[in-house]
């Protein structure tokens, strides 16, 4: 089974990347030979339709999960209709969201959790020291 995390940057240590449809990467990790490829977002810098366009790439990649901190409804109802879950965490690392995964601390939503084009506006967390 594949899942796929939101990441800011291509590593295990990189923060996750709260933003799902204008996230930097996705970190796609097959939970059963525990290998973990990142991929480039090229929604990114779409004008419209990032959400929509990273659960394309997200179905097109065998997907079933992905961990992120927000979707908005375009995202919601195309990764419902790709019959992928959405999970969310606040904050923490692309292995503590494996981790929080794997162990079934994350909560799964159904569902918009953010309006439409909020990934435009929202800062990127800073890298801890």
């Amino acid at each position: 089974m594949k899942i796929a995390i939101t990441a800011q940057d291509k590593s295990l240590d990189s923060e996750f990347d709260s933003r799902f449809g204008r996230c930097k990467y996705f970190a796609i990790v097959d939970l059963e030979t525990e290998e973990c490829n990142f991929e480039d977002n090229e929604a990114t810098t779409a004008l419209g339709g990032a959400g929509v366009q990273s659960a394309q790439f997200l179905a097109n990649s065998g997907v079933s999960s992905v961990v992120t901190g927000h979707v908005g409804p375009n995202a919601s109802r195309a990764l419902e209709a790709a019959g992928i879950k959405v999970f969310v965490m606040e904050s923490g690392t692309v292995q503590d969201a494996i981790s929080a995964y794997k162990e079934r601390t994350l909560r799964q939503v159904s569902g918009a959790t953010t309006d439409s084009h909020t990934g435009l506006n929202m800062p990127r967390r800073r890298r801890r020291s």
